[in-house]
């Protein structure tokens, strides 16, 4: 399902409308960019990881070590460089309705740790909060005590019993969380200009209700932006009757990660936040970032589907599912 050009001319002016007043810091040049990560409308480009039987890391392979199969046909392997230093732009995504309040502080002190030990001199960051509404809270910036105020902005946006125009005058849309919205807000509006590496991060607890895009579409967002979702599963079981018995499903976040190369990282007692930070951390800078020019070369806007193998059959490959043939530029 396509969005219309109404539908997305509202979804954008809802995002600008929330822009700051003061100005981004400049973003790194791109000719100050390593080559396997150049703009090149004819280049695919995968970020990948690779973990062996026990779930660590693998991070000693070579170029030789990787196929590529594009819908069912072997590609040429162009570019290849183990994931050190290459640019990195996050876009970081907390849930703030009603059911995440009493996880706010946690939330703020471990993003913003997280904040000062990932970003380095050309990466960058943005952040936004979504539960009735998405809202950007800091907007391109390097800096952690920018992005430690804007966590400290993250305030509690609930609306679950707020009543909004359905598709047809007499029905109407309950929205409490904005989870698809956000992400697709994210990735189509921040992301899908800039180049190098691109990870949304999510801190939720997988609930959608009342965004007016689908999972789907929250999907193809990224995958069309390159951008790599990952979902940190954190809730309240006191938000949720204990938890015991009832808890809210992941699986929308996990489809979203496992569909543009990410993974979920569930928070628990016996792993707290702070953990997941260091774990996401860790993955972000393990990576392979691999480029290939594909043999069909028809931009006709079909989605393609994409496998990404290793020689050695114990390991396990945690790459995009596939890309969508546009034009770039």
């Amino acid at each position: 399902m396509r969005l219309s050009n109404a539908l997305l001319a509202r979804l954008a002016l809802a995002l600008s409308l929330l822009l700051p007043a003061a100005a981004p810091q400049e973003k790194p040049k791109d000719e100050e960019l390593p080559p396997s990560i150049q703009v090149d409308v004819d280049v695919v480009n995968i970020l990948a990881s690779v973990r062996d039987k026990r779930g660590g890391l693998v991070g000693n392979l070579g170029k030789d070590d990787f196929t590529v199969i594009e819908d069912g046909k072997p590609q040429t392997i162009k570019y290849f460089a183990r994931e050190t230093d290459l640019p990195l732009t996050i876009g970081l995504l907390v849930d703030v309705s009603r059911s995440q309040e009493r996880l706010l502080d946690v939330e703020r002190r471990a993003a913003s740790q997280f904040f000062s030990e990932v970003l380095r001199k050309k990466d960058m960051a943005f952040l936004i909060s979504f539960g009735e509404e998405a809202e950007l809270l800091q907007d391109y910036t390097n800096s952690p005590k920018f992005l430690e105020a804007g966590l400290n902005q993250l305030r509690i946006n609930s609306g679950a019993t707020g009543i909004h125009p359905g598709p047809v005058p007499t029905m109407t849309q309950p929205r409490g969380t904005v989870l698809f919205d956000a992400v697709y807000l994210a990735a189509q509006e921040k992301l899908r200009r800039e180049v190098g590496r691109k990870v949304i991060v999510l801190i939720t607890d997988g609930v959608d209700q009342g965004s007016r895009v689908k999972v789907a579409e929250a999907i193809e967002a990224a995958q069309k932006s390159d951008a790599v979702i990952y979902g940190i599963y954190y809730f309240d079981p006191g938000a949720y009757g204990g938890g015991f018995f009832i808890h809210p499903s992941d699986a929308d976040l996990r489809k979203m990660a496992e569909q543009t190369g990410g993974q979920v990282f569930k928070v628990d007692r016996k792993h707290p936040l702070e953990e997941a930070f260091k774990e996401l951390q860790e993955e972000m800078r393990s990576q392979y970032a691999i480029g290939y020019v594909p043999t069909n070369d028809t931009k006709d806007g079909s989605f393609r589907r994409v496998e990404l193998r290793v020689k050695d059959k114990q390991l396990k490959v945690q790459a995009r599912k596939g890309y969508y043939a546009i034009k770039r530029g």
